[in-house]
């Protein structure tokens, strides 16, 4: 790995700059100027700028000093740190490396649909039919058309839980008891494959490797409850489903454990009923709960709604099918999102995969019609060139960095993070998207050494990856920006986060 850490400024540099202004000042204001002001003032000055390069310094110092860690030595490593103000890049490791960001693409995704919605923005499902109501009785189908809303019954917003209930009452508003016709379930929105193509397969049956569906539901998750027995090594037992899947063919493989932690996976793709799950839980546990990806969300909330229907008394005679829904005579019901801000602050605090994924997949829809990632991909690659941003080696499989063929370099991640802090209309709210110290994805770093929230970042993790990026606010009131990029360490997560803290801690001073 090379080592590379560049000072913007020397001390030699700011001399310079310093004389020049001397003999400037010292020849417009002769009578009101003494030398020996400006000489303590030069001074003065360059006692301040260079205790802060040699704070700069000390950062660099903790950077190389990495070259000899053992678990380091052999990473990949990409820092860019720059002033806000002045955009200046204060110090750079290897900038323009390409590295896999894991989850801090998700600032990319959040930030460039906080530019084109606005935080304003609300996604919409729309209940409907087609055909006509003669008295208590629709000749027609009825039709759940799905707008993109990542958020529909889902745990982060529980104000919206009880969404059906309000689909339910609309209807009995109307007075149909009788549906002669189908139940449509129209996801059409977005393509049909709801995870991207580049995801592994030890993810997407897990429930942090649900896919975007033009109809979501519950956060395309659910949950899956196991018992164990006292000792280990001893097969577990499946005692609940939540929420029941129709058809699930659940096959379970996991025994109990010693390890005190989840280390059972769930192995399935979308739209398939079939899942197997492998490894192992705590021993000794009544109710454990593992959490696994819904294979058909449109189809879950189909059942569903058809049985509230029946239980309600309203009775459909055709089946339910998943196509673009006909032509709409008239909405029954409209449900909307929380706001956008709302959403990618959940996205950015609690690291939401699946939101991600719908944010990419709307900015395509957006822009060609059908929400897809491939498009939506492009689109947010072009968005950024045209800001002026230098997008060589940034290379965006999916939206939320799941995928481990996504790169993405320390200096187009903080040239972002300026644009979003200096340009956006919107700063405030990415700003706050963002989890401060001791917080959401954040948890892991000490409140006290960044106090009064100080820093604001998203962090990024998976197998031999570790970035943060975010901002900074320093002790003497310096704004900054910063990413923070490691991959292929062969030390533990936890290692590498103190390291990762350190720096921040000796950033702040500056």
């Amino acid at each position: 790995m090379a080592w590379r850490s560049n000072q913007i400024s020397t001390i030699s540099e700011i001399l310079i700059i310093s004389l020049s202004f001397d003999h400037k000042t010292a020849s417009m204001n002769k009578q009101n100027i003494p030398g020996k002001t400006i000489f303590t003032f030069i001074f003065i000055f360059l006692i301040i700028v260079g205790a802060t390069q040699s704070r700069i310094a000390t950062v660099q110092q903790k950077i190389i000093e990495w070259q000899s860690t053992p678990g380091l030595a052999n990473a990949s490593v990409g820092i860019t740190i720059s002033d806000n103000q002045t955009g200046e890049q204060l110090i750079r490791s290897e900038p323009q490396l390409s590295l896999m960001p894991a989850s801090i693409m998700k600032l990319v995704t959040t930030a460039t649909a906080l530019e084109y919605f606005g935080p304003d923005y609300r996604f919409s499902t729309i209940l409907s039919y087609s055909g006509t109501i003669r008295n208590d009785t629709l000749f027609g189908d009825l039709q759940i058309i799905g707008g993109g809303d990542p958020t529909l019954g889902s745990m982060y917003f529980p104000e919206g839980k009880n969404f059906q209930d309000e689909w339910i009452k609309a209807l009995q508003n109307r007075n149909i008891r009788v549906i002669f016709g189908n139940l449509v379930a129209d996801a059409t929105i977005y393509e049909q494959q709801t995870i991207p193509g580049t995801w592994v397969w030890e993810d997407i049956g897990n429930y942090y490797g649900a896919g975007a569906s033009g109809i979501s539901v519950y956060d395309n998750l659910y949950e899956i409850h196991l018992s164990s027995e006292i000792a280990a090594d001893q097969p577990t037992k499946v005692i609940g489903i939540n929420p029941e899947i129709p058809g699930l063919d659940l096959q379970n493989e996991v025994l109990s454990s010693d390890l005190n932690s989840d280390q059972a996976y769930v192995f399935g793709s979308p739209m398939d009923i079939r899942r197997i799950i492998r490894g192992t839980i705590p021993k000794n546990k009544n109710d454990f709960v593992i959490k696994a990806s819904i294979p058909g969300p449109a189809a879950l909330l189909a059942s569903e709604f058809r049985r509230k229907l029946a239980e309600t008394g309203i009775s459909i005679s055709g089946e339910t099918r998943f196509e673009k829904a006909k032509a709409v005579n008239e909405q029954i019901a409209l449900t909307q999102s929380p706001p956008l801000r709302d959403i990618i602050r959940v996205t950015n605090h609690e690291s939401v995969n699946l939101f991600a994924e719908h944010l990419l997949k709307h900015l395509a829809f957006q822009n060609t019609g059908v929400g897809t990632t491939k498009d939506g991909c492009k689109y947010v690659i072009q968005f950024w060139k045209e800001k002026g941003l230098d997008m060589t080696g940034f290379f965006m499989n999916d939206g939320s960095g799941l995928s481990r063929f996504n790169a993405v370099t320390a200096s187009q991640m903080v040239g972002i993070l300026n644009y979003m802090k200096n340009k956006s209309a919107y700063s405030d709210d990415f700003y706050q998207s963002l989890p401060s110290a001791g917080n959401g994805t954040l948890t892991v770093f000490q409140n006290e050494n960044f106090p009064k929230q100080s820093l604001h970042a998203k962090s990024g993790s998976m197998t031999r990856v570790r970035c943060y990026a975010g901002y900074l606010t320093t002790i003497s009131g310096r704004e900054l920006s910063f990413a923070v990029m490691l991959n292929n360490f062969s030390c533990s997560q936890a290692e590498t986060i103190k390291k990762i803290e350190e720096l921040l801690v000796e950033l702040r001073k500056l």
